[in-house]
């Protein structure tokens, strides 16, 4: 009985442990706004989104998932995806607009925060194949991989930065709080058996993506926050025109019309 208790708990560790890392990159990232590094923050938000993504996938292989692993993630996901983007953003673009500026990094911070609450609290209730309102991993990735874009390929000015910045913080604040669908993708098996189609147009990507790194996750990303307000409107079009049509009963079409031996007219369906 004493081995099996050891056993468990070092299973418990393993997600918890990943969690950590992603609190650590967080933290680093802060250190690194702190030193004026806004591009190693930037690739630090970045590792711990991709700690946080394993966290959970780790518990569910392991079997070790808790209600103290959901608090510990929540936690790490608002100082690495809440605080530490809501700093970069203001020390790296905001800071001239002084109040508006860090108003607009504090609106961040608690959008995201308002944002882990709901999700924690509907988390049992709502449906796993979407997330309601932008996640606060794209959410900060999104701010990230735009520091990494300036910082290799834009260059943004003094002038430019500071608005463009302050536009898209208060977006994705919105977003986060919205009520829009986003896909998560939980409902996707990657272990079934695919075409061989999806095998080559996945290597084109991966192919695309190494071409232009920066430009092409940027573009994923901003396409991502973009999906649930484009999205829910089409569908939405889509469905009324898919019901409009099954409303009206299709009518049939006789062309040619030929008498019997004894004059009575007979109709032929036209085929």
């Amino acid at each position: 009985m004493i081995k099996m208790n050891r056993v468990r708990k070092g299973v418990f560790l393993i997600p918890n442990l990943f969690t950590t890392g992603n609190l650590f990159s967080g933290f680093y990232a802060i250190i690194s706004v702190f030193n004026a590094e806004y591009l190693i923050a930037a690739y630090a938000i970045l590792v711990a989104n991709i700690f946080d993504s394993l966290d959970g996938k780790v518990a569910r292989l392991a079997k070790a998932t808790s209600r103290f692993g959901t608090e510990y993630d929540s936690l790490a996901d608002l100082i690495s995806f809440g605080l530490a983007p809501g700093l970069l953003i203001y020390s790296w673009a905001l800071h001239s607009y002084n109040r508006l500026g860090w108003i607009a990094a504090f609106l961040f911070v608690v959008c995201g925060a308002l944002r882990l609450a709901r999700f924690n609290v509907q988390s049992s209730t709502s449906d796993p194949r979407y997330f309601n309102g932008l996640p606060i991993p794209a959410a900060a990735t999104t701010i990230a991989m735009m520091v990494i874009l300036d910082s290799h390929i834009l260059r943004l000015g003094a002038e430019v930065r500071p608005v463009l910045i302050l536009i898209m913080t208060y977006l994705l604040a919105f977003l986060m709080v919205s009520n829009i669908k986003y896909r998560s993708f939980k409902d996707v098996n990657f272990k079934s058996k695919r075409s061989f189609q999806y095998l080559v147009w996945a290597v084109l990507i991966f192919g695309v993506i190494a071409l232009e790194p920066q430009i092409m996750l940027f573009s994923i990303v901003v396409l991502y926050a973009l999906s649930g307000p484009v999205a829910g409107p089409l569908k939405a079009i889509f469905s009324k025109t898919a019901k409009q049509k099954e409303e009206v009963e299709p009518e049939e079409e006789f062309d040619d019309i030929d008498e019997d031996d004894d004059g009575v007219a007979s109709h032929h369906p036209h085929r």
